[in-house]
């Protein structure tokens, strides 16, 4: 328990980085890499995160600003307010999937900034959206050049099984992954341990021979609890949280992560 607590005062601490800012330049990024990349065992897996770090949110953000009026200022406090309740659910025994959790979200953000919504409003504002979300423009040539390197590519996300295989269909990355993982298989969210745990034991591979790569500092705050090797991109307005141990790796795409661990694993 204690560890899952000091995760969600990760989340917590993380959530205000989730606005859509401009990110900083891929070598200030560079600039940031941690002295633990040289001395870091070489990874056999990666795991990556799905959403903002795959698939680019900018279509959710213009359709939930909609959906509040007009309000696409408003988007990273609906995804703070649907992060934070997964966290309630899994403290407390309960699991609704991600799109009722997201649905539930906007439907209290509407309420608090006096924005009239119903809840067949709201689902349509997000469930066809998330779906539909295309990849950042770095991802499927990153991933193929992982794959090429002989790295094994899965991912692993707090979206529900059927939202991912629809994500991963419409974004055209269904081929580049081995196997793609949900939440629901543990009935508790990211950052608990339990999620990272599932995957390791479906594919035999330890804790250190794993890396996750997320731009959710939260999300690898979890990751490093559990054992793994972690990666930092940094997409637009992501930002570490200072309190816990910088990833192994920070790169500013998927690119550049290919870069680093295909000449390190040559």
């Amino acid at each position: 328990m204690t560890r899952l607590l000091i995760a969600i005062a990760v989340v917590v601490g993380a959530l205000s980085s989730t606005s859509l800012a401009i990110a900083q330049t891929p070598d200030a990024a560079s600039d940031q890499l941690t002295t633990s990349e040289d001395a870091m065992e070489t990874p056999k897996l990666l795991i990556f995160d799905v959403n903002e770090t795959l698939l680019d949110l900018a279509p959710l953000k213009t359709s939930v600003g909609k959906a509040l009026g007009g309000r696409d200022d408003l988007l990273p406090l609906w995804f703070s307010t649907m992060l934070h309740y997964s966290l309630v659910e899994t403290l407390s025994d309960q699991y609704h999937d991600f799109g009722e959790i997201g649905t539930a979200a906007l439907l209290m953000v509407a309420e608090s900034q006096g924005v009239e919504l119903t809840e067949e409003e709201a689902k349509q504002a997000i469930i066809p959206v998330i779906r539909s979300l295309p990849p950042h423009p770095d991802v499927v040539a990153g991933i193929q050049r992982l794959k090429e390197a002989g790295y094994r590519i899965v991912s692993l996300t707090n979206s529900s099984s059927a939202g991912v295989e629809a994500q991963f269909q419409n974004a055209g990355l269904t081929d580049l992954f081995e196997k793609r993982y949900s939440v629901d298989a543990v009935g508790k969210f990211k950052p608990h341990p339990d999620t990272y745990a599932h995957v390791l034991a479906d594919l035999g591979v330890k804790p250190g021979d794993a890396m996750m790569v997320a731009a959710h500092a939260w999300d690898l705050a979890g990751a490093e609890n559990a054992g793994l090797q972690t990666a930092f991109v940094k997409r637009p307005g992501k930002t570490l949280y200072p309190n816990v141990s910088k990833p192994d790796v920070i790169v500013a795409d998927l690119n550049e992560l290919a870069g680093r661990l295909t000449s390190k694993a040559n």
